[in-house]
């Protein structure tokens, strides 16, 4: 058995499940790229592919994740062939998806199954979508990630697998290549498994909700943001917006335009004056 997830968090809390229900034993895979945000055309050709790496470089270029690019970690192309050599060799093997109710999970998903086609029967779904889980002090909550689910409560939802149909595998590649095709570079979720577009400046507004008339790290406004905002998505792409909103006069900014703790920002005098009338 092979556990797909979406999250580096995810992967320590399914492997404590795991270890308590060894029907469930199985090798745990992770899909590292966030296709949230940025291009998505073209992914299956070189160029497509080439281009989305250009686009992380330059969105990490500077910042606390700069140089991961070309460290080759985030490789999900790589990944799907070593599973598809896998799933190929074994005919009994399966694969069960993981996903949480959020547009970075599901952003996976459609991306992962478009490429599973071939083992229709043997991909399952565990989209827990709108469902109550009990967290660490006994009350009901609706995770919006899978790391939020205590391992134990993983054994129950082990209950929701299903096949991905062939009506699915048939649908929703073309929603995949829907989103493809969409200039925007942000995808939000709006329900179920619809994912809506955005331009790649949508989270600035959000962002200056947490930027006051004191200057405060980057680091403190992003990590206030991730807390508390609705919409929230990578600390890495936050920073790049940061930044862009720093270098075009947006906000005030003093330091250095490098990493979240390297410079501090603050709404400029006239935005100021302007929220106290």
């Amino acid at each position: 058995m092979i556990h797909i997830v979406f999250n580096t968090a995810d992967v320590a809390v399914l492997q404590q499940a795991l270890d308590m229900e060894p029907a469930m034993a199985g090798d745990i895979v992770e899909i590292k790229d966030e296709y949230a945000v940025g291009p998505l055309a073209d992914l299956d050709t070189e160029s497509g592919a080439v281009a989305r790496r250009d686009w992380w470089r330059m969105v990490l270029a500077g910042g606390d994740h700069d140089g991961l690019v070309d460290q080759d970690v985030v490789n999900d192309p790589r990944t799907v062939a070593a599973l598809t050599d896998r799933m190929t060799a074994d005919p009994e093997e399966i694969i069960w998806i993981w996903a949480a109710q959020n547009k970075h999970d599901v952003s996976g998903y459609y991306w992962l199954m478009s490429r599973l086609a071939a083992f229709q029967g043997r991909v399952f779904i565990l989209y827990l979508n709108n469902l109550p889980f009990i967290n660490e002090k006994g009350n009901i909550f609706y995770p919006q990630w899978l790391h939020q689910i205590q391992p134990r409560e993983f054994l129950k939802a082990r209950k929701l697998a299903r096949p991905i149909t062939l009506s699915e595998f048939e649908i929703d590649p073309d929603e995949w290549q829907r989103q493809c095709n969409e200039p925007n570079g942000i995808r939000l979720l709006e329900g179920g498994k619809k994912l809506i577009r955005k331009g790649e400046d949508f989270y600035d507004d959000l962002l200056l909700g947490f930027i006051t008339t004191d200057w405060q790290k980057a680091s403190r406004v992003i990590t206030q943001f991730l807390n508390k905002g609705k919409e929230t998505t990578g600390d890495a792409y936050l920073l790049w917006r940061l930044k862009a909103m720093a270098t075009s006069g947006r906000i005030e900014w003093q330091g250095t335009l490098g990493a979240m703790k390297e410079f501090e920002v603050k709404l400029p005098a006239q935005a100021s004056s302007s929220a106290e009338a």
